[in-house]
């Protein structure tokens, strides 16, 4: 294939091929894959931190998490276009380091570190939550496998779906072999940002917190880096973007707290 033309291709991430296939669907990503060997990974991880007690399943922090993912779940599910219903689940695993993710087809990981160190309110918790379960529910992750494998052509290394089919005992592998452990494409993370505050908004989370749990992050990466900052950089420009996008937001949240 030319490279001139693999490039082009590149700048729409997963790339269509016909009708609803992708360039992932074609070198085996299809999200009913991805969903399965996410769902794979991530009882993988749950047995790991279960055996070495670093699961946490009645902690304070744990129990404001989960209530957080509860609440945003069934507004998720509305949103869903995917075509395949998810089995959300979540895993939250006690660690100092500052870091959240989810895996294709619904399953968020969320480490005790991003709240405790961060002294988060439930509205920025729930203002990850909303940005991690957009990342899910636009199939990210596929379109980063996509693109990758569209690279590889480029470069003359030949097809690679990012790992899939492997298995992995760790979260950090549950991360990197299903497209969530390198960095998102400014887009994708632009994305993720807007549908995250709509998505907190209609939860009844005030999006206002949006702004504020990434002005903390950027205090936070100041004074020593967090590991959710590697794959989701945060910068003024990120922002600037949400503000300008919080006034659609604000009304949906004046709309939840209404019907509540």
């Amino acid at each position: 294939m030319n490279k001139k033309l693999v490039i082009a291709f590149l700048a729409s991430g997963a790339v269509t091929i016909s009708g609803c296939t992708t360039f992932a669907d074609m070198v085996g990503a299809d999200s009913a894959t991805l969903n399965a060997t996410a769902t794979q990974g991530f009882n993988q991880t749950i047995d790991e931190a279960r055996s070495n007690k670093t699961l946490d399943t009645s902690s304070a922090t744990y129990k404001r998490i989960n209530t957080v993912f509860l609440n945003l779940k069934p507004y998720a599910d509305q949103l869903n276009q995917t075509g395949i219903k998810f089995d959300w689940q979540l895993a939250v695993l006690k660690s100092d380091q500052v870091n959240a993710y989810v895996a294709p087809g619904g399953k968020v990981v969320f480490y005790t570190g991003i709240v405790n160190k961060l002294n988060l309110t439930d509205a920025e918790i729930a203002a990850i939550m909303g940005h991690e379960m957009v990342h899910a529910l636009e199939e990210h992750s596929k379109q980063k496998i996509g693109a990758q494998a569209l690279t590889n052509i480029a470069l003359g290394v030949g097809l690679s779906a990012a790992g899939v089919g492997d298995t992995g005992a760790a979260a950090a592998q549950l991360g990197s072999q299903i497209g969530v452990g390198l960095p998102y494409s400014r887009s994708l993370e632009s994305r993720a940002d807007q549908g995250g505050i709509m998505l907190m908004a209609r939860a009844g989370y005030n999006p206002q917190s949006a702004i504020t749990l990434w002005e903390k992050m950027n205090k936070l990466d100041g004074s020593g880096g967090a590991s959710f900052l590697s794959t989701h950089p945060s910068n003024t420009q990120r922002i600037d973007a949400m503000k300008q996008n919080l006034p659609a937001a604000q009304a949906l949240y004046n709309k939840s707290i209404k019907r509540s």
